[in-house]
């Protein structure tokens, strides 16, 4: 029978792994969840790779290093999936307006729509320290 130090290290080794289990899965759950077809055949990973590889010769490198600045305080582990979600709502504004190119202004309002509310704060301060005028975003934040 367990006694003593060895019973309370492998009870809490059994709580933190299912806490692990519990975290994982959830995430994995998400994903599966974003990956289920819609109506129309696609699923939001699907429309989000159509309007990046669509789009994909449109971007200059002044707005790809726009992008990379904005999801710098992205957790690295998550920052490519930041980075397809952000540039799949770019390019489906840029097919939408048919746009030429992709411009900075593209890469704003993008990031913008694409982005939870909570990173807004962050957004803010970065195109300030960018001196870029905000008015114009102000009814999408």
């Amino acid at each position: 029978m367990l006694e003593g130090w060895f019973l309370w290290f492998i009870l809490a080794w059994v709580v933190i792994f299912m806490g692990f289990m519990t975290i994982g899965g959830f995430f994995m759950f998400r994903k599966f969840l974003k990956r289920m077809p819609k109506v129309d055949g696609k699923s939001d990973m699907d429309w989000e790779e159509h309007y990046v590889n669509e789009t994909k010769n449109l971007w200059s490198q002044n707005e790809k290093d726009l992008l990379e600045d904005l999801v710098e305080p992205v957790p690295e582990i998550f920052r490519d999936v930041a980075r397809q979600k952000i540039a799949g709502k770019i390019g489906e504004l840029a097919l939408e307006e048919k746009s030429a190119n992709i411009n900075q202004d593209l890469v704003i309002r993008g990031y913008i729509l694409a982005t939870p509310k909570r990173d807004h704060k962050f957004l803010r301060k970065k195109l300030t320290e960018k001196q870029i005028n905000l008015t114009p975003y102000e009814h999408l934040f």
